[in-house]
């Protein structure tokens, strides 16, 4: 969502933030702004829409300075205007960039308004900036000021500040929210993701919860939440630069859709790299944690919830393990029971999603310590906050519709089946050795399936101009029509809903008509008789089919009903196969939609508040 960069050194920091910001752009976000010291002023340019349109007006600004924050917005508090943008100044004196969301924030802007405080914005972070600015005039240092503001906050955080009376000192601190910094030569940098501080520096610290940072040229020093300095881990990033630009493809989406079989085989192949499914992928701890586990709970949100529904699957299939799959969101605030035996996974593209993140804190609360992550981001929050670790190897993905992430996670998902069930005694060698094949196969059938776009593209043509679209789907790919349905809304704005194909006669066949496009996964497995059926009940109704069929399953067009083939039923590994064909549908809608691909509206990347 929200993304921070800040910069303390020698040069002028304006291009290294602008730059941040660009890099940052796929997260999601509404307007954007920069703050830089001065002198003995604080100039900040502001705009809303594009980090273009902000680099533009600071140019004719010629602001310049040698210590500056910089922030995209993403809007929560207050609607898309220049005067809720960040960074916000107080005084003329202090000015704060912030991630999350400050629950009480109207009661301390109450009390800051009694002091004397005036607020230009509608925003929760105008409270930060006042109060950090009330602590300074009361002759703490802005470390100090910072310290006693940010224990005064309730709710989730990341913060950066500066002040034009410490003018070689940036502070910053993080609760919840993500935030880095980034080790230079004689300069340092900090920034909520990685990307925006990979063209000045590859060696980073990862803030924990509760930290407070003194940043300056020569160096940094960090207090943890009982005040104490502490000495956190420097990281070499390795993410490249190269794969968060374009390349040849018109958008990230269509990118990384095209990316998934190396993905996919990055993915495996670190996964089966002994010819195995070994305890040992998952952590030094995970044959004794695996010896206790009794049941499963997943625990993920939007599309990672997704790849949790058809793990289920897998899962109570496989590794005969009980399974439940709950939204984040939702788990964290219900009475639930717990059970010190069940494995609590979490799983997120950033391995910083809020709600995911409060759902594993809360699950430990509750007694529940037997907990794993898969995450495809490396040293982020989720991940070490959990006992065991599951990295998949998607590469960076910039688009705000996840597709190669999806998969990846599928994939680790599968192999925590294998896993488990090999743990349990129910996977012998044989079966073990075909789940293996099928992996190392699958890289290959779903360039195959993506192979089909020419004639996606040709369907999608008949989505363009529809309001409404159904996807069913029956058993383990019941999750891939939800995540179908999911992608055609988020990016190209056409109101879609899934259904399990059974469910078609119990109210959702009254929607069907002449004008809502059906989509049906119907691969060649033992519930392909009961989707045929489905489909004759909406063709009865003179709904009109489009169908995603296997190679060997034996389909016909015929008026109203559209059939592409995926390659040959790929077995237990199907759903991963045949949600490429779904991402590329919506894909191909949206672009004859004109909608933003990469940056649906209102949405954002990394969700990190609720």
């Amino acid at each position: 969502m929200c993304g921070i960069v800040g910069a303390v050194s020698p040069n002028n920091v304006v291009p290294v933030l602008i730059e941040g910001l660009s890099r940052l752009e796929y997260r999601g976000y509404d307007s954007a702004g920069v703050a830089v010291l001065n002198g003995a002023d604080i100039k900040r340019v502001r705009a809303v829409g594009r980090v273009s349109e902000l680099q533009n007006k600071a140019s004719a600004e010629q602001l310049s300075g040698h210590v500056g924050i910089g922030h995209t917005r993403w809007a929560t508090h207050g609607g898309v205007t220049e005067s809720n943008a960040h960074p916000h100044i107080s005084c003329g004196e202090i000015a704060v960039v912030h991630n999350g969301i400050i629950e009480n924030h109207d009661e301390q802007r109450h009390r800051l308004t009694g002091l004397g405080y005036h607020f230009e914005s509608q925003t929760d972070t105008e409270v930060i900036a006042h109060l950090i600015h009330y602590h300074h005039s009361q002759g703490e240092c802005l470390l100090a000021a910072t310290k006693k503001a940010v224990a005064e906050l309730t709710g989730a955080f990341a913060i950066s500040v500066v002040s034009i009376k410490e003018p070689e000192t940036m502070i910053c601190a993080r609760l919840g929210c993500p935030l880095l910094i980034g080790l230079g030569e004689g300069e340092n940098f900090i920034a909520s993701d990685v990307s925006a501080v990979l063209s000045v520096t590859r060696n980073v610290i990862y803030l924990e919860d509760g930290d407070v940072a003194e940043i300056r040229r020569d160096g940094v020093t960090i207090y943890d939440g009982s005040d104490t300095v502490v000495e956190r881990t420097i990281h070499r990033s390795d993410v490249s630069l190269a794969s968060m630009e374009l390349g040849p493809y018109a958008h990230f989406m269509q990118k990384e859709i095209h990316e998934q079989p190396s993905a996919l085989t990055d993915t495996i192949e670190a996964l089966i790299d002994d010819g195995e499914f070994s305890n040992a992928l998952f952590g030094k701890d995970a044959e004794e944690v695996f010896a206790q586990v009794d049941s499963v709970l997943i625990l993920a949100a939007g599309t990672s919830y997704y790849a949790g529904l058809t793990a289920k699957y897998w899962l109570e299939s496989i590794a005969q393990l009980p399974t439940s799959v709950e939204i984040a969101s939702e788990y964290r605030y219900r009475q639930s029971v717990p059970n010190p035996r069940q494995l609590i996974v979490t799983i997120s593209q950033s391995g910083e999603t809020l709600d995911t993140m409060e759902a594993l804190k809360h699950a430990k609360k509750l007694g529940q310590q037997l907990t794993l992550a898969i995450c495809n981001v490396q040293e982020s929050a989720i991940p070490r906050a959990s006992r065991l670790i599951l990295y998949t190897r998607a590469g960076a993905e910039i688009g705000v519709a996840s597709t190669k992430a999806f998969t990846t996670q599928l994939v680790a998902l599968f192999t925590l089946a294998a896993t488990l069930a090999k743990q349990r005694g129910l996977l012998d060698k044989a079966q073990e050795d075909g789940y293996l094949d099928a992996l190392r196969h699958l890289p290959g059938s779903v360039q195959y399936a993506l192979n089909l776009e020419p004639q996606i593209r040709e369907w999608a043509k008949l989505f363009a101009n529809k309001q409404h679209a159904l996807f069913l789907g029956r058993g383990v790919h019941y999750p891939i029509a939800l995540e179908g349905a999911l992608k055609l809304k988020e990016i190209s704005y056409i109101h879609a809903e899934a259904y399990p194909a059974g469910e078609l006669k119990h109210g959702p066949l009254a929607l069907v008509d002449g004008d809502m496009p059906v989509v049906v996964i119907a691969p060649n497995d033992a519930l392909l008789e009961k989707v045929k059926s489905n489909m004759q009940e909406v063709r009865a109704r003179g709904g009109v089919l489009f169908v995603f069929a296997d190679a060997d399953s034996h389909f016909t067009e015929s008026e109203g009903v559209h059939v592409i083939r995926t390659p040959r039923h790929v077995g237990i590994l199907s759903p991963v196969l045949h949600t490429i064909p779904v991402q590329l549908l919506a894909y191909h809608a949206a672009l004859l939609k004109g909608t933003d691909v990469d940056k649906p509206r209102n949405l954002a990347k990394s969700v990190t508040v609720e």
